[in-house]
């Protein structure tokens, strides 16, 4: 199963996709290209050192964009990773609902921006990370998996925000796995 992996920053999930593919965690899933909307991304070092085509987007016109990468390279799975761009219902639409995103909550709780200082603000016990199918709304997809995350009294946003990545470098690779060797599609499309 070909991947395609959008990111905007860091790329940590990147990263630890990228990790589990060289140990065989994610099945028969490759990671084809890298997509970023930041020629800053720090990801893109990631994609250099393992020789992974990557590529920047226009301001202008970038779905467009989007879409003719994922054709030349036959992609079969989109992975959001930290893209801060909300997806139109055109991609969704090309791509046949093969799009999942990883967010930083247990959604439906927390979707958005600001999260985890958002949590620490309720007052809520724990958080956690999800991975759920991209559909028109922000972070209101369909959820595939989550995993849990205590909050602790003294967390800040740093520390609560570092635990959760922990959790989403495990959880997003276990996800991938999952759909490349056929155990999840999404349920709102038709099997690409």
């Amino acid at each position: 199963m070909n991947l395609a992996v959008l990111i905007s920053g860091r790329g940590s999930n990147f990263s630890s996709l990228v990790d589990a593919q060289k140990k065989g965690q994610i099945g028969v899933a490759d990671i084809k290209i890298l997509i970023s909307n930041k020629a800053s991304a720090k990801g893109i070092d990631y994609a250099k050192e393992n020789k992974i085509p990557f590529f920047v987007l226009r301001d202008k016109d970038w779905e467009s964009e989007i879409v003719e990468l994922l054709e030349k390279y036959k992609i079969q799975l989109v992975c959001l990773a930290g893209f801060m761009r909300i997806i139109s219902p055109r991609l969704i639409n090309f791509m046949k609902g093969w799009i999942v995103n990883i967010h930083p909550s247990l959604l439906p709780a927390f979707p958005g921006l600001n999260v985890h200082k958002r949590v620490l603000e309720s007052g809520f016990p724990f958080s956690g990370c999800t991975v759920h199918w991209v559909d028109e709304g922000v972070d209101t997809g369909p959820i595939i998996d989550q995993r849990v995350t205590p909050v602790l009294k003294e967390d800040t946003e740093e520390a609560l925000s570092s635990r959760i990545l922990k959790e989403e470098h495990r959880l997003y690779p276990s996800v991938v796995k999952k759909i490349a060797d056929g155990n999840l599609v999404p349920f709102f499309t038709e099997e690409k």
